[in-house]
């Protein structure tokens, strides 16, 4: 396989570049660097199956030139932070114009593959019950939701308008090593600036399922080998889940810090666009054959020892 990976110096993308690798495909990293970052794929460079192009999904004529010649696309590029839509509503709009010149390019040089990352927020304000892949309807409550929402109607009406076919993947909250916003990431900075006293958004009771990184890539290869859909929807998550509060504790006691106070900025959102509590219903994934090796504290944990080894 020749994979073409949008987003491929990010996060997700990075470790997804690194799966395959180890599984002997060629690569071509499509990013912008606007919030990845080229040291966590740098290992790869003098690898002559790997190819770094530092681009733009926006810019429709270079997006067309350097698709060319690859088999399957995995697009993970997106705004990786939700809060940020509030403040900069425009990024869904690059968000959507981006899925769709990927899409469009793909139809004209007749790829037939593409896995997508999508999220969680598109199930918007849901009632406190495990949710499956066909509940509806979806509202998202956040900017970043709604683009994702967007991109899955795009993936999904591409592949039955042209004969492709995708995998849609709706990941939980997906922590681990590399990781550069978050929860996490927040309260480790916090910490080292006032080792004493820790803010803590909302009232602390949000309550969400944590995906380890390896487990989601893990759950996208599975999924992708396993389903043969025109379209085919998965969400990846685990049957646990953890509360704000209990990462915030998790975090002090990997510090090693002692009588931290925390203080609650109140209200039962952390900020514009957060759902509070959610949990995946993951029986689809679960009958393939497919299980996270972590559950939602054990992601988390193992997530702090992670970020704690490097300079946030």
């Amino acid at each position: 396989m020749r994979a073409f990976v949008t987003g491929g110096a990010g996060f997700i993308g990075s470790h997804l570049v690194d799966r395959l690798i180890s599984k002997g495909h060629g690569v071509t990293v499509f990013d912008n660097l606007s919030s990845g970052k080229k040291d966590f794929i740098k290992h790869h460079m003098i690898n002559k199956n790997f190819n770094f192009v530092k681009a733009d999904l926006i810019d429709y004529e270079t997006v067309l030139k350097e698709l060319k010649g690859h088999d399957t696309v995995f697009h993970i590029a997106a705004n990786p932070d939700v809060r940020l839509g509030a403040q900069k509503p425009e990024i869904a709009k690059k968000d959507i114009i981006a899925t769709y010149n990927l899409l469009d390019s793909m139809g004209k040089l007749n790829l037939k593959e593409i896995v997508f990352s999508s999220s969680s927020t598109i199930y918007g304000e849901t009632p406190p019950i495990p949710l499956p892949e066909n509940y509806g309807p979806l509202l998202p409550i956040s900017v970043y939701g709604a683009a994702k929402l967007a991109a899955e109607g795009l993936v999904s009406s591409f592949c039955h308008s042209f004969g492709m076919k995708g995998w849609i993947f709706r990941f939980a909250n997906v922590v681990g090593e590399r990781g550069t916003h978050g929860v996490i990431v927040d309260f480790i900075k916090k910490l080292r600036k006032n080792p004493k006293e820790l803010e803590i958004l909302g009232d602390g009771k949000q309550k969400k399922p944590y995906l380890y990184i390896t487990d989601t890539i893990d759950g996208i290869f599975y999924g992708y080998e396993n389903t043969n859909e025109q379209t085919n929807l998965l969400n990846l998550g685990c049957t646990t889940s953890t509360e704000v509060t209990r990462i915030a504790e998790i975090v002090v006691e990997e510090m090693g810090l002692k009588d931290v106070k925390f203080k609650y900025t109140g209200g039962k959102r952390g900020w514009i666009g957060d759902v509070p509590q959610f949990q995946f219903d993951i029986k689809k994934m679960s009958k393939l054959g497919w299980n996270t090796s972590y559950s939602s504290d054990e992601a988390v944990r193992k997530a702090v020892l992670d970020l704690l080894d490097t300079n946030l």
